[in-house]
């Protein structure tokens, strides 16, 4: 009896496609959630008019800015300012009391898309008094995005939008001060900037990033599978100095991973967990 594993021909076509671009350009999306990686593939192929992936490949590996097109459209980079209020509000009041014991504080923003949260953190360490002792660390795998994330522009039909979560979120005081505005855009004061370090890092394969008090990893662990996302969570572990903290998205958990029994829950709605002292 075969114990070949049988699949489709596209299915083929796209890890091939994928294994193309790893051994090219050393980006590994081999292990994102096939179902997500596929659909963005496929956006991308009806586009260009391509009839097959295969096409897709070709030109993946001979034309880099058609490549550069695909890595866009599988960067993740759905963000704005303080996304769910509700996670920042209790940020604020069970978290950030933990850190004001700290003489210095270490935060990662793993996957830090354009910057919104990372800025979102910013305003509210600077609302309780402890931006001064902070380092924050802000990482991104697509290097044009962080780019994007280290100007601090964004349109400015989002303002209202981020206000409002602002406001939610137990803001202090007027989000207008954190912001200088023209006809279409507005731009982050360059104070929120001054202890936001903006660096390229890869979870699929890159390593420890330093000993963190608080990592803020949202909403990128749903798309990639089972195995990377242990494999990920074990970084964080490693990067968390001990009762650091981590911080995930609504719809992720530490609940069937690999290091579940290294964290204790802090806030189950909010997916905010704390590294456990002894294990």
């Amino acid at each position: 009896m075969s114990n070949t594993i049988t699949i489709s021909d596209e299915q083929l076509e796209i890890q091939l496609l994928l294994e193309a671009i790893f051994r090219k350009y050393g980006y590994d999306f081999r292990n994102y959630a096939f179902a997500h990686t596929k659909r963005r593939l496929e956006n991308r192929r009806a586009h260009e008019g391509l009839r097959s992936f295969s096409e897709m490949q070709h030109r993946v590996i001979r034309e880099e800015p058609f490549f550069n097109k695909v890595l866009l459209d599988l960067s993740i980079n759905v963000t704005e300012m303080f996304r769910d209020p509700w996670f920042y509000q209790k940020v604020r009041d069970t978290v950030i009391p933990h850190l004001k014991t700290y003489p210095f504080i270490k935060v990662w923003h793993a996957g830090c898309s354009s910057g919104q949260e990372v800025y979102s953190m910013g305003i509210l360490l600077e609302e309780e008094g402890v931006k001064d002792r902070v380092q924050i660390y802000a990482t991104d795998f697509n290097e044009r995005i962080l780019e994007k994330a280290k100007q601090g522009i964004y349109p400015m039909d989002l303002v209202r939008e981020y206000t409002a979560n602002y406001q939610k979120a137990g803001g202090t005081g007027s989000f207008s001060d954190y912001y200088t505005a023209d006809y279409d855009n507005v731009a982050i004061n360059s104070s929120l900037k001054d202890k936001v370090l903006f660096s390229p890092h890869n979870l699929v394969t890159d390593g420890v990033f330093g000993e963190m008090n608080i990592i803020f990893c949202r909403n990128v662990l749903i798309y990639f599978n089972r195995e990377l996302q242990n494999r990920v969570l074990q970084l964080f572990c490693d990067s968390l100095c001990p009762g650091g903290f981590l911080c995930l998205g609504s719809k992720e958990s530490i609940r069937f991973s690999d290091v579940v029994d290294k964290f204790e829950v802090v806030c189950e709605r909010e997916k905010i967990y704390r590294k456990k002292r002894t294990f």
